[in-house]
């Protein structure tokens, strides 16, 4: 190889745009954690951070680098979107509020219902779950009878984790936790009537990303989601 070569070449591998050297950065809902593992696996790479929408909102806001955000809130995407160009954005998926217990544990009337021990929730402030139980037991008109028995953390995987260890007899999660978690049982459902639509808005951050909005947007993905029980919007 000669000098100027050797120059060229090394030029190009400099300047190459780290996009297209590793997979796109998604920060995603707790929630979504199993489905994208096995869309990353089935459909297109990823490296995906998971944790509370509002976290992961504050940290893209704040600069965080990454590519494409899926939140379980369209309040979070909108404070995101009122703060940074957003090339994209899509409403993708939808899911539903259930209150769950042990395996094997009785099943639970939601109406002036009273927790008999600890219920795990999202921050109820900032965890869409959380804030979506929140809304539904005020609108049940129960919450002050629920709250000082509400254990917030800090996504709703962490609260379906409690509930499955044992650590508290109940938590609110979503559907889909609920499904792919087999030491819990759903207990009761809450009616989409009590809090707002729960919608998982996708938003491109970075247009060189844009393939893999386009993959996570497209059929066969959309066929991982539904088959993990949620909602195609």
């Amino acid at each position: 190889m000669t000098r100027r070569t050797f120059a060229l070449s090394s030029i190009a591998v400099c300047t190459a745009p780290v996009w297209a050297q590793s997979p796109a950065l998604v920060f995603a809902a707790a929630s979504l954690k199993g489905v994208l593992d096995e869309v990353s696996q089935a459909v297109t790479p990823l490296r995906v951070s998971y944790g509370g929408s509002g976290a992961l909102a504050r940290q893209i806001i704040a600069g965080a680098p990454a590519d494409l955000f899926l939140s379980a809130n369209p309040v979070w995407m909108d404070a995101v979107e009122n703060a940074l160009p957003i090339p994209a954005r899509r409403d993708l998926l939808g899911n539903d509020l259930v209150l769950v217990g042990a395996s094997g544990a009785p099943s639970v009337a939601l109406d002036g219902w009273q927790p008999g021990g600890g219920l795990a929730m999202g921050f109820t402030r900032s965890v869409p779950a959380g804030q979506y139980g929140k809304a539904a037991f005020e609108a049940l008109g129960i919450w002050d009878a629920v709250r000082p028995h509400v254990v917030e953390v800090e996504s709703v995987s962490a609260a379906l984790a409690l509930v499955a260890r044992g650590a508290v007899p109940f938590g609110v999660v979503y559907a889909t936790d609920a499904l792919a978690e087999p030491r819990v049982d759903v207990l009761a459902r809450f009616s989409p009537s009590w809090h707002s639509e729960i919608r998982y808005p996708l938003a491109l951050l970075h247009e060189p990303s844009r393939p893999v909005f386009d993959a996570l947007t497209g059929s066969a993905a959309k066929s991982i989601f539904r088959d993990a029980g949620f909602t195609l919007l």
